[in-house]
């Protein structure tokens, strides 16, 4: 029996190396809008099942991340107490992001690949790196050769990097002199942030692209199809990736303002809001969609905010705020960036914004069709 994604696994001529097993809405949702819209356009792309424990144990009950100091343990023990805190939400939380992993993302019978080996086996062509922060090696445990397709496989002929990520502007010095020998090994480089494509070129001889992530290859209403709408309305959505007391602050006083409940997709809200630690990508979607306000630091939830054209506010992230940055000065909408708050409901021309949006797609799907098929379809 054949999943969602359209029929049991036969292997394609395009293997996708990213983040699909990371319990992340954002991983898993760039990576069905790249495979999605490469599919649409006659390319045979599957997701590799690479799913390395440095990855998926982070999101174990008892979270397991590679120990190179103080750090990865401090991690692993809070993610178990916020595990614990999550009870049977916990469990919930794991079934809905399985399920849209199995539903969306992968054909049945494709093989699960943990280590770096393994690759050599598979029988594509061509492969793309990333999208996503697949070259932050504060997520991958230091650079992973995977994600620079630098590995030993008979089939393989060409591998480029999508909207590959380092998650600011330049890796720390420690890194320099290994990012660049592996970048040897990749054909073709686009980034997500534009304000990394000069530390970038300065280690690769071709000339390195920026491009828009993939979630914004599909239109709102190809994302309403996989999103599940939540029972409430006329809420705020508060979503962080890190804790910032100034925009729990700002959303108390919006809800204050406003009337409205707030809701934290987390176990234990920092402002106060109603919680619910048991969403999944489509549960995402769906509270994003269906929000009267949007609160956040997070990348892909200002994305999708863009995609359903919402009131929302974007708080600077501590240490990987270049591609926010860089995400809203694209749309024209640099105005919804703040440290410590700023005006939601200014007005946004819409339709200007989706212009933005229409142009940066244009070289965006340039550089993918090209370098996947060698043109436009």
């Amino acid at each position: 029996m054949a999943s969602r994604t359209g029929r049991s696994w036969q292997a394609g001529e395009v293997g996708i190396l990213t983040f699909h097993c990371s319990d992340n809405f954002g991983a898993m949702l760039q990576a069905y809008g790249l495979r999605q819209y490469l599919r649409a356009n006659g390319v045979e792309a599957d997701i590799v099942r690479y799913e390395p424990p440095f990855l998926t144990g982070r999101h174990w009950r008892i979270p397991y991340v590679p120990v190179r100091g103080i750090r990865e343990l401090t991690a692993m023990g809070y993610g178990f107490l916020h595990n614990l805190r999550a009870g049977v939400q916990f469990s919930r939380r794991r079934k809905n992001m399985d399920w849209f992993r199995r539903t969306y993302l992968i054909d049945e019978g494709q093989p699960r690949i943990l280590f770096l080996p393994g690759l050599g086996k598979l029988p594509y062509r061509r492969y793309i790196v990333g999208s996503d922060q697949i070259w932050n090696p504060d997520i991958t445990c230091g650079l992973r050769r995977a994600y620079f397709g630098a590995f030993e496989n008979a089939y393989k002929e060409r591998v480029i990097a999508y909207a590959a990520s380092l998650g600011s502007v330049a890796l720390p010095d420690k890194y320099e002199r290994e990012f660049a020998a592996l970048l040897q090994n990749l054909d073709a480089v686009s980034l997500r942030e534009m304000g990394a494509v000069p530390y970038v070129q300065q280690f690769f001889s071709g000339k390195v692209e920026s491009v828009l992530d993939p979630v914004f290859f599909l239109k709102k209403e190809d994302w309403e199809q996989v999103e599940r709408a939540p029972a409430r309305e006329e809420y705020i959505l508060v979503y962080t990736t890190e804790q910032n007391p100034q925009m729990a602050e700002y959303a108390r006083n919006l809800s204050r303002k406003t009337g409205m409940a707030m809701v934290e997709l987390r176990a234990v809200s920092e402002c106060g809001a109603h919680t619910d630690a048991a969403a999944g990508p489509a549960e995402f979607l769906g509270y994003i969609h269906h929000a009267a306000y949007i609160v956040t630091n997070s990348f892909h939830t200002a994305a999708f905010s863009i995609i359903f054209e919402k009131h929302f506010l974007v708080f600077a992230h501590s240490t990987v705020n270049e591609r926010l940055a860089s995400l809203l000065a694209l749309h024209g909408l640099a105005d919804r960036l703040c440290q410590t708050g700023g005006e939601i409901d200014i007005p946004v021309d819409w339709p200007a914004v989706r212009a933005r949006t229409e142009a940066a797609l244009k070289p965006s799907r340039e550089f993918l069709l090209k370098n996947t098929t060698g043109g436009l379809k």
